[in-house]
């Protein structure tokens, strides 16, 4: 045999040739002779690792560890037997140690990020990403996993930036396009983002999310068509990718195309956004439901069910025992709902059923289009007590009485493109009889101390909803009120379940049940639709609700 350094050198050949039974071969000579070797253990775990065969690479580099126990390689590498094997914790534990070991390695501070990012947590991640960049700032995979994590946290400024920087490192790569598109369709930047979606297909035009990606992002320019030819086309190259499927279907219900639209909806249960229920009976599939008992489930948010339980009363007339099992919060608000037998919270046990449907998956299945929407109104109703009481507090208030509504959930990370400032409906309280009341709760209230010197804005009790179950007193108040003004929140569903006159300011990109180019909804007859006709441009959008109010006041005019 050569010397034990001529044999390390012949290996290291063959192992970075691939030729990994030669290398390990090898490895396992020089230690038949030199046991105590750590760097041959290592790379025999580095092989075994690379083989599929994780719990030998952690026994081998065990043994370094064991004989050399400074060494971050070692370490970094032991990590990443144990990710192998989802062991995050464990992983994590070396990467740590390795960034003990070798501060200044970036790829140690940037596998620990990856641990971090595995475990969900995000500060961490990022801290070690931004670390890793300030050691090496050529580190592509660094900048790009920093960039994920920061758009993960919302922090959509710093995320592209990231991006940018991978696409400046690697331009003819396919991933830094693809996730800068995507950042940038979240900030709301569509024309940047539609061209480097663009660039991604052009650099891998066989890659379908690519193709999908662009399809989103022309859906949200309002370019139905064209999004819908690049979903197909994605679907040609890999028919079986339920987020392809779901961009697709999305894209046809905005279009009005529901009934191409629901089926390819349904594959949204094969993405990672949502778990389908094991129940053991099987999904309703439209046959007759004469005398047989249906589980409907929400899925989704508050809105969505308090959109979709309509469809109760329809399935009720058919001969069906209905049980819904809905989000605990509206347990109170759906008590009473036509159609409704049985009202179960998520978490509790349910009763003996036959069939089971998810409740967006009622309209594909009822065949809705945007002309037969059931559009009973009202179907959720305020409590009479309540509805009194609130009759009674509102009276003293004189004007013509609107009900606003700015502000959704903070955890939407798109979803904050349908919040609207709250400074924009300053022109509102101009008009002259005209009384803004807030119905916001929670996020978003924090904006009422910068406009109080401004204009005038009546804020109700704060003990609102709190006695009575969340919704309850918003039902009430929202039934003495002249009129609802509100963004896309789970406040516009329930105005125009109510029945109640209520209008709605849409971003440019809206949500598919709005459709395009429509001042109505089929969905509730009492419901005005205001849209932007460019990006983030609230300012158009409440100059049309200015304009209409004085209409109303002035109908001669």
């Amino acid at each position: 045999m050569a010397t034990i350094p001529e044999a390390f050198a012949l290996a290291h050949q063959h192992h970075q040739a691939g030729r990994l039974q030669a290398a390990e071969e090898l490895y396992r000579r020089i230690l038949a002779v030199a046991p105590q070797q750590p760097d041959a253990w290592h790379r025999l775990g580095v092989i075994a690792h690379q083989v599929g065969k994780h719990e030998l690479a952690i026994e081998y580099i065990g043994k370094a560890i064991g004989i050399h126990g400074t060494h971050a390689d070692f370490f970094i590498n032991m990590g990443h037997a144990h990710q192998a094997m989802q062991r995050t914790t464990e992983a994590a534990g070396c990467y740590r140690r390795a960034v003990e070991l070798a501060p200044d390695s970036a790829e140690a501070h940037y596998r620990l990020g990856n641990a971090m990012m595995a475990q969900r947590a995000l500060q961490q991640a990022a801290s070690c990403f931004r670390r890793a960049v300030q050691l090496n700032p050529s580190y592509a995979e660094a900048h790009n996993n920093l960039g994920t994590v920061l758009k993960n946290l919302g922090q959509l400024d710093e995320a592209v930036a990231c991006f940018r920087r991978v696409a400046q490192l690697r331009p003819n790569d396919l991933e830094p396009h693809y996730n800068l598109g995507g950042a940038l369709r979240d900030q709301g930047m569509l024309d940047e983002a539609v061209a480097c979606c663009r660039r991604a297909v052009e650099i891998k035009p066989d890659d379908a999310e690519a193709h999908s990606n662009l399809g989103n992002a022309l859906a949200d320019q309002g370019k139905l068509d064209e999004a819908v030819a690049c979903h197909r086309r994605a679907l040609a190259l890999n028919p079986n990718l339920g987020e392809i499927h779901k961009g697709l279907g999305l894209a046809l219900l905005l279009a009005g195309d529901w009934l191409r639209g629901w089926p390819e909806y349904e594959w949204r249960w094969r993405t990672k956004d949502l778990l389908p229920r094991g129940f053991p009976q099987p999904l309703w599939n439209g046959e007759p439901l004469a005398g047989k008992t249906i589980l409907l489930h929400a899925e989704q948010g508050l809105g969505d069910t308090m959109q979709f339980i309509r469809y109760a009363a329809l399935l009720k007339e058919e001969g069906a025992t209905v049980i819904v099992e809905c989000q605990r919060p509206l347990l109170p608000l759906l008590q009473g709902c036509p159609g409704v037998d049985q009202l179960v919270g998520q978490g509790d046990g349910l009763p003996a059923f036959a069939v089971h449907a998810p409740l967006l998956s009622v309209p594909g299945i009822r065949q809705t289009s945007p002309e037969s929407v059931p559009a009973r109104i009202p179907y959720l109703f305020a409590r009479p007590d309540l509805l009194e009481l609130w009759r009674e507090k509102l009276r003293k208030f004189e004007g013509f009485k609107i009900g606003i509504n700015w502000h959704g959930r903070p955890e939407n990370l798109r979803g904050r493109f349908r919040s609207i400032p709250l400074r924009c409906f300053a022109p509102l309280a101009q008009i002259p009889a005209v009384r803004l009341i807030s119905l916001q709760k929670g996020a978003g209230c924090e904006q009422l101390a910068a406009v109080r010197n401004l204009f005038p804005i009546t804020e109700l009790p704060g003990e609102l909803d709190q006695q009575s179950g969340p919704f309850m007193d918003t039902a009430a108040v929202m039934k003495n009120l002249d009129l609802v003004i509100t963004s896309d929140t789970a406040a516009a569903h329930l105005a125009g379940a109510l029945g109640v006159p209520v209008w709605v300011a849409l971003p440019f990109a809206p949500d598919w049940r709005w459709l395009l180019d429509r001042s109505d909804s089929p969905w509730y007859p009492t419901m005005r639709l205001f849209r932007q006709t460019s990006v983030g441009d609230w300012a158009g959008v409440f100059a049309q609700i200015e304009k209409a109010l004085d209409a109303q006041f002035h109908p001669q005019l």
